[in-house]
């Protein structure tokens, strides 16, 4: 019998936000996959391990995926991930992808499982909680109320100038390009709030857009919100 494989979320960073659900998942899968070059060395795993000390034991299984523009070779990267799932799933052991917050919202698992699945191999999704979602309840802000809309960017440099969209807005991985997204922000008139490293160590909040810093890191989530008095 093949193997199954499992993109599991385990939220953004603070172990204690990993689900029942996914602790269970990783406990029972043969093999814990993980975007990079060392599992061990990839943020998924540390914070995973702190919830599921048994995963050391594991086989482990690096997805070595970098972040380039090249459409040509990301597609090979896709492939060449899929195939290293696929030759475990075919002697029949499980496999556990896991991803940073939740794996149907811009994970790096969805793009392989869409490949495996292809090939005849069953998939599945373990939801997790999403970066937006703790970002908001570390801020201790509501993102949507009554019949507020909200909209998730996943970078605002395709927005172009204007954050003209009715209601609320969230703006996730926008610190490559900080400076120019404080811009947009300031001219907005929107009330800004922003977790910089939600649920990790070296976390921040930052409650104005002039005291978010230019070089802010890649995982800064920003809410910018419609109505200033909410």
């Amino acid at each position: 019998m093949k193997g199954i494989l499992y993109g599991i979320g385990i939220g953004p960073g603070d172990p204690e936000h990993i689900t029942l659900k996914a602790v269970k998942m990783m406990t029972e899968v043969d093999i814990i996959a993980a975007p990079g070059k060392d599992v061990k060395e990839t943020t998924a795993y540390k914070i995973a391990v702190q919830a599921v000390p048994e995963i050391a034991d594991k086989e482990l299984l690096p997805i070595y995926m970098p972040m380039v523009l090249d459409r040509e070779q990301i597609e090979k990267d896709h492939r060449k991930g899929a195939d290293s799932i696929e030759a475990c799933l075919e002697q029949g052991k499980s496999v556990g992808f896991i991803t940073l917050g939740d794996p149907t919202v811009y994970s790096t698992y969805s793009y392989v499982e869409k490949l495996v699945k292809a090939d005849g191999f069953e998939t599945g999704y373990i939801s997790g909680i999403t970066s937006f979602c703790a970002a908001a309840a570390t801020l201790g802000i509501p993102i949507s109320e009554w019949q507020e809309p909200f909209h998730v960017i996943p970078a605002v440099h395709q927005l172009g100038d204007k954050l003209d969209l009715k209601g609320n807005y969230v703006l996730m991985k926008s610190g490559r390009q900080m400076t120019a997204v404080k811009e947009i922000l300031a001219n907005s008139g929107r009330k800004v709030t922003m977790v910089e490293n939600c649920g990790l160590e070296n976390e921040h909040r930052y409650f104005s857009v002039d005291d978010i810093p230019d070089n802010a890191g890649y995982f800064s989530l920003i809410i910018a919100k419609e109505n200033p008095e909410k």
